[in-house]
């Protein structure tokens, strides 16, 4: 059974006009369908982080088309794409941009209570559950300051599948990290994919991680120029 398709970019151009005109992506094309765990590699200024920023709906001047779960993003008023960000989408930087005076758990409750579907209990009951898959419960009362880099990034990503969201996207989420925490983070990411059927879309300069991930699209000068499945196998 074909899995269904939670975003895919149709013909997507980018432009910027400063004061030359520089087109900064060109025609790109692609797909990704639910539990699917992909990454995005190229070269500085190749393009990817404005890519994510329009696929994230962040970024609303540019040529084409964009669909999140079969909905097209096109002429969506900025209060409705807020919405769709917090709703749909699960976000994991380089920096973690946990809130010190808030506890872990109530950092990671943010997103819930802002979207203002579930009541206070219920979303720190599932802010609990994220804690608990990622390992790291016990330090749901700790504050941010109080946690070691690893952990941190831990709580972000617990933040960002609060929600339950259709996809999370990463702009170099283990980028501020060392080798050991690198490889914590890609496990985890691997195994919402597996197990939850969760939908990973990663930027990342991290070759190893990327060779390893389901599916690795490659960009040069604003274009794909392949969007094959990984060499290896395992990590």
């Amino acid at each position: 059974m074909k899995k269904k398709k939670v975003i895919e970019a149709i013909g997507i151009s980018k432009s910027f006009h400063d004061p030359i005109t520089v087109k900064v992506l060109s025609n790109v094309n692609f797909a990704i369908h639910a539990g699917e765990f992909v990454s995005i590699v190229g070269k500085s200024g190749c393009g990817k982080s404005t890519l994510l920023y329009i696929l994230s709906t962040m970024d609303t001047s540019y040529e084409g088309e964009l669909l999140l779960d079969g909905v097209s993003m096109k002429n969506k008023k900025d209060m409705e794409l807020a919405r769709v960000r917090n709703e749909k989408i699960g976000f994991v930087f380089q920096f973690h941009y946990l809130l010190n005076e808030f506890n872990n758990l109530q950092n990671v409750m943010l997103p819930g209570l802002k979207l203002g579907k579930l009541t206070t209990q219920e979303v720190e009951n599932n802010a609990y559950e994220k804690l608990k898959i990622l390992g790291i419960e016990k330090e749901a009362k700790k504050y941010p300051n109080q946690l070691s880099g690893g952990q941190k990034q831990r709580v972000a990503i617990a933040r960002a599948l609060i929600n339950e969201p259709l996809i999370i996207m990463g702009d170099e989420p283990t980028g501020n990290l060392d080798k050991k925490n690198s490889d914590v983070v890609f496990h985890i990411f691997k195994e919402l994919a597996e197990e939850y059927q969760q939908s990973l879309l990663i930027v990342t300069h991290d070759m190893d991680f990327a060779a390893n991930t389901q599916r690795t699209i490659t960009m040069e000068d604003g274009k794909i120029i392949g969007s094959g499945l990984p060499q290896n196998e395992g990590r």
